[in-house]
């Protein structure tokens, strides 16, 4: 059986016996893989600094038939995910990580998503430095970091399906009114009218601004680079995308909540 190469984002990593590990891959060619790697913690590994955590790489796999692991024959590091100090940064990469292992199936094929993930880990592993004013790069500010998340999260959501609906009533598809606030409903997926909003469960209500700038980050692909939240509604939004997660995976994310700016506005139940 001859090995398959494809190019790899690395989103998992365990250890098996002494020196070898259990990686789980998001690849562009063959979606989600999960693959033995012989001996990848050894001092001299032929996978060097490959298979470390968010690295993205070049890998030479041999698939299985069965539900057997694959073995992952050789890793050549492509990008390493440096942030420094940056933990917001971080936990956006980690965020990434998480979103591409709990929304995916194995073996799945989908290569806009991980030309998304891997666009948005190769932006925050490469902060501008502060004595750079080169227009064309864009120092990531905590603020930054988060709406970059944002319009990740919503992109990925759109790519398998689950697109929040933010312009037309989620249920009936018909014009929501505009006011100072706003019914989404985290079972429907997404903004209700004054007549569907009724009797619904699971609905929070919204400023107008928050939704502004989440209609803003599902739109326009660069609209997060030039975007100057003030902190309350930088805190609504990543407290509405944490929630909208919460409900769509049937459990609190891992990483997305820590995201959360210390100021803590949040979103308030409506009745």
């Amino acid at each position: 059986m001859a090995a398959e190469k494809a190019r790899a984002i690395v989103i998992r990593t365990f250890p098996f016996g002494e020196s070898s590990c259990v990686v789980t891959l998001f690849t562009r060619e063959y979606g989600k893989l999960r693959a033995l790697a012989k001996g990848a913690w050894r001092p001299k590994s032929g996978f060097d600094a490959a298979l470390d955590l968010l690295s993205i790489c070049q890998v030479l796999v041999l698939r299985k038939s069965t539900d057997a692991l694959d073995l992952l024959t050789e890793a050549c590091l492509e990008h390493r995910f440096r942030v420094g100090r940056s933990q917001a940064a971080f936990l956006g990469g980690m965020d990434v990580a998480e979103l591409l292992d709990t929304l995916t199936a194995d073996g799945d094929p989908q290569p806009e998503l991980f030309d998304v993930a891997h666009a948005t880990l190769r932006t925050l592993s490469a902060p501008r430095p502060a004595h750079d004013h080169d227009a064309s790069t864009t120092e990531l500010t905590d603020g930054l970091v988060r709406a970059l998340v944002a319009h990740t999260e919503l992109a990925m959501l759109r790519l398998v399906g689950h697109a929040p609906a933010l312009v037309r009533c989620a249920e009936c598809g018909g014009g929501v009114e505009g006011g100072s606030r706003i019914a989404f409903g985290m079972l429907d997926g997404g903004v209700l009218c004054e007549r569907c909003r009724s009797g619904k469960r699971a609905v929070v209500s919204i400023s107008a601004d928050c939704l502004a700038a989440l209609q803003l980050l599902a739109g326009t692909p660069d609209a997060w680079r030039s975007l100057a939240l003030p902190p309350p509604i930088d805190g609504e939004v990543r407290a509405v995308m944490n929630t909208m997660l919460s409900h769509l995976l049937g459990r609190r994310p891992r990483v997305a909540p820590l995201l959360q700016p210390r100021s803590r506005p949040g979103t308030s139940r409506s009745s």
